[in-house]
């Protein structure tokens, strides 16, 4: 068997090259916007999580940014904890609630299908993180097609 001669990696030393960027830096033109939507289950992949740090990119680069959660999408923008609401039970467990709450507060938009809120989840509108708009079910293919009409930046985000 072959003798491994290279020392173990150690806390601190690079292994990529993370300065490297290849392609330039977009920033929106004025007036441009993004949606990004959700049909996932919170915790039950790293998509919803990497999409909402998405949407706070899109933001931050400029563009008038929103985010659609509906069917299973709705449970990131639930507010959780343990052992009361906003406790965290475990490091991560409000990654989804903190994520949104950050990308409220720099000027973007949340909506939430209260159909799914409701009858899929058995949640009111209560339990939304403050700040989430509720929408009628009828308007979660009319706020895609206003994008669409508008020329936006669409990111689906998908599971199951």
């Amino acid at each position: 068997m072959p003798k491994v001669l290279k020392p173990a990696n150690a806390a601190g030393e690079h292994l990529v090259d993370y300065e490297e960027k290849v392609f330039q830096d977009v920033k929106a033109e004025a007036g441009e916007k993004a949606l990004v939507t959700f049909h996932t289950v919170a915790f039950e992949g790293s998509i919803g999580f990497v999409n909402l740090l998405q949407a706070t990119r899109l933001k931050r680069k400029g563009f008038e940014t929103s985010i659609l959660l509906y069917g299973p999408g709705v449970t990131l923008g639930v507010q959780r904890g343990f052992p009361t609401l906003g406790d965290e039970a475990f490091p991560g467990h409000q990654n989804f609630n903190k994520q949104i709450t950050k990308f409220m507060e720099e000027g973007g938009k949340v909506y939430a299908c209260r159909f799914a809120l409701q009858a899929l989840y058995g949640h009111g509108e209560g339990a939304l993180i403050p700040g989430i708009r509720p929408i009628n079910p009828l308007d979660v293919l009319d706020i895609i097609l206003l994008h669409r009409k508008a020329n936006a930046f669409i990111l689906d985000t998908w599971t199951l």
